[in-house]
């Protein structure tokens, strides 16, 4: 056989790889992506306004760290054919089922509330009232979910991730020095040394990118879209593509900031946005255009793993497959999340910054038991058979479960004692 015959089979090969790939390719991708919603993209924009690039090592680390957590629900949907909520409750009872849901649906709608304060505050850069921008995202995102198909949903919401890469270019645009990004930013370093201030930072960074409700997510879409024991391989690949994807953008946003707002105190993307506007309007308008989509996409997803959860545990049609006749608690569910958590948001003098605050503590107590659970799930030999974690998996993401136990426990006695680090 001649060489170009070989490198033509080799070819077909992996075209026909890649083909079976793009058909697979959504979970993954969209739940990481998504986790650069809008009170992410506040973080890392603050982070690098405040440290500069010191803390780009730690986006560096936090990517095989998201990997290793999503890829266990990709598997665990993909055997057992029910999402997360449904499987704590049939595995551990009811009290710790309702306790992760309840847990789960106040979380997700307050960080909902913070979606669309992001958007009303990136589109009020443009001159849109808030009341319009929330009547018309809630409209847009009822279209984007009733359309009756899973495929068609997960297509357009892909489009939305795209957009996500936007601060990419626009960090290209400022031309940072590349020599001073290695040179502070990969080499772990904690600026001004160990205090409550910096760990503030980092548990702000650790909780916006890994998530309670992107486990309930990522398992739920998983089983919506049929995923099975043989397309496993291919659900790694694109929740590891994602995985790198959401570390680049958040690394892109630190140099963004870093390079044109150090030293400037940031408590919102908008407010950056805004400065970046007077500095450089190109750069200005895509961190806008950016804090849109990316509360518009982190809305969309965080609405869907609610009403994917109430539909399992109550035994309701839960499929963006079904038909709005065929599973109307489904759909009732999700315009409710959508609805209310606009209106709060319009609602004079409401208390946004308190609310802000407050999704993080609910996110710090569901977190370690929603891994524990996971790791749990992931260790039945009897439902998981050849796809339970191996020794090493368990080592890994055990680690990973310690590291986030002592560092919510840390950050709990750092917000009872202001002066622990200090």
């Amino acid at each position: 056989m001649s060489l170009i015959t070989k490198l033509f089979y080799l070819f077909r090969r992996v075209w026909k790889a890649v083909r079976l790939y793009l058909v697979l390719a959504g979970p993954g991708l969209v739940v990481m992506i998504a986790d650069n919603d809008a009170g992410g993209i506040t973080t890392y924009a603050a982070t690098g306004a405040k440290y500069g690039y010191n803390l780009i090592w730690m986006m560096v680390v936090l990517v095989p760290v998201a990997y290793y957590v999503q890829e266990m629900t990709v598997r665990l949907g993909a055997v057992t054919k029910r999402g997360h909520a449904e499987a704590i409750f049939e595995s551990f009872g009811a009290f710790w089922g309702w306790f992760s849901l309840i847990d789960l649906l106040l979380c997700d709608w307050l960080t909902l509330i913070t979606e669309f304060v992001g958007m009303t505050a990136a589109l009020s850069l443009f001159g849109v009232p808030p009341w319009i921008t929330v009547v018309l995202v809630s409209f847009l995102m009822t279209l984007i979910v009733f359309n009756g198909r899973y495929w068609t949903w997960e297509k357009i919401t892909m489009i939305f991730c795209i957009l996500n890469l936007i601060y990419i270019p626009a960090a290209f645009l400022l031309k940072p020095s590349v020599s001073d990004i290695l040179r502070h930013g990969l080499v772990p370093n904690f600026p001004g040394g160990f205090n409550n201030q910096l760990f503030f930072f980092i548990m702000a960074n650790i909780g916006t990118t890994i998530a309670p409700w992107m486990l309930f997510f990522q398992q739920s879409s998983v089983v919506d879209k049929g995923m099975t024991e043989k397309d496993i391989p291919f659900g790694k690949i694109d929740t590891l593509i994602g995985s790198v994807f959401t570390g680049v953008t958040a690394i892109f946003i630190i140099i963004v900031t870093a390079t044109m707002l150090f030293g400037v105190e940031i408590d919102d993307a908008a407010k950056a946005a805004q400065m970046l506007l007077e500095k450089n309007q190109y750069v200005g308008a895509a961190m806008a255009i950016g804090l849109f989509d990316a509360g518009l996409l982190g809305a969309i997803c965080i609405s869907l793993a609610s009403s994917w959860a109430f539909g399992e545990i109550y035994g309701w049609a839960h499929s963006l497959n079904n038909k709005i006749k065929e599973a109307p608690w489904f759909y009732a569910s999700y315009i409710l999340m959508l609805l209310s958590a606009g209106a709060v948001v319009l609602i004079p003098g409401a208390p946004l910054v308190l609310i802000t605050l407050f999704v993080q503590v609910i996110a710090v107590t569901l977190l370690p038991a929603a891994l524990i659970f996971l790791i749990l799930l992931l260790n039945d030999e009897e439902t998981m058979g050849e796809y339970k974690n191996t020794m090493t998996q368990n080592i890994i993401t055990g680690l990973i479960v310690l590291v986030v136990i002592v560092m919510s426990t840390l950050y709990g006695a750092s917000t009872l004692f202001p002066n622990l680090f200090n």
